[in-house]
């Protein structure tokens, strides 16, 4: 069962590397002087979709960091409605979505007349079931191209905004002590990848965790490289893999995916590194 997943404590290579993508991707300072948006779209995962946040589970994106309407998380939708009245959002995000899916969903944002589109995507491809399985970068990386290909050629000329991939290492390292965590991570085969056999300090399992964070590092530095080509396009600058997530931005329900809390969180932190923030 593919699922989603969170942030980061790290190898001093891995994090030489995270600090050197974000000197080299800081996002720019800059408020866009593009009117508020009438049409919003939210590309992703399981993790815009604000799985686990409700009784539904699988989906509750009225919860959502990005589209969401839920108060107390005051999601971009939200802070933008408040600049225009009229604003529309879809949440186009599916949960268990790779980055295989993430080109057919900018198309469908294109056909919604987006005039600015949110993308979080990335924990599903470095989240399966072997290190061996995970989606290749330059894979990764072609699929995001793509994406942001159809979304630079909308005749609505959207607003880009992509949050990195967040740290998988340390939402293991946050919860391999809970023994509820580790039955829900066993039970839902979650991110076998990072999670499996989840108190082993065998020398084999804590490089299998550290190659698959290596692999969001390389996810994250793909994603600034392909939104630093297109207009109109801001990278948040790591903020997401960077943020010291803790036990109440997790989800009980399956200490994987982003509580209500943390979609809170994760909205005010995007939010600041956004376009839109003055």
């Amino acid at each position: 069962m593919r699922i989603l997943r969170v942030v980061a404590s790290f190898t001093a290579a891995t994090a030489l590397a995270a600090g050197t993508l974000f000197a080299a991707s800081s996002a720019s300072a800059t408020v866009t002087t593009a009117p508020p948006p009438s049409t919003m779209a939210a590309l992703g995962d399981s993790i815009t979709q604000a799985a686990m946040t409700c009784s539904a589970l699988t989906s509750c994106p009225a919860n959502s960091w990005s589209t969401g309407t839920t108060a107390s998380v005051q999601s971009h939708y939200v802070r933008l409605k408040a600049r225009n009245a009229a604003l529309v959002g879809y949440n186009d995000a599916v949960s268990g979505n790779a980055s295989a899916q993430l080109p057919g969903q900018a198309a469908k944002a294109v056909s919604q007349g987006a005039q600015y589109v949110t993308i979080e995507m990335g924990a599903n491809d470095a989240c399966t079931s072997t290190v061996a399985g995970m989606t290749p970068t330059a894979t990764y990386q072609a699929n995001v191209h793509n994406a942001l290909a159809t979304l630079a050629n909308s005749a609505a000329h959207p607003q880009i905004f992509v949050a990195s991939v967040p740290s998988l290492l340390r939402m293991y390292n946050l919860s391999k002590n809970n023994a509820t965590a580790r039955f829900w991570w066993a039970l839902f085969g979650t991110c076998k990848s990072m999670l499996a056999n989840p108190t082993s300090t065998a020398a084999a399992d804590v490089a299998r965790r550290n190659a698959v964070e290596a692999q969001v590092v390389a996810y994250n530095a793909a994603l600034a490289a392909e939104c630093a080509a297109v207009a109109n396009c801001r990278f948040d600058a790591n903020t997401v893999y960077n943020y010291p997530f803790t036990s109440s931005d997790i989800s009980t329900r399956d200490y994987f995916h982003p509580s209500l809390i943390g979609q809170g969180h994760l909205a005010a932190i995007t939010w600041a590194a956004s376009q839109w923030a003055s």
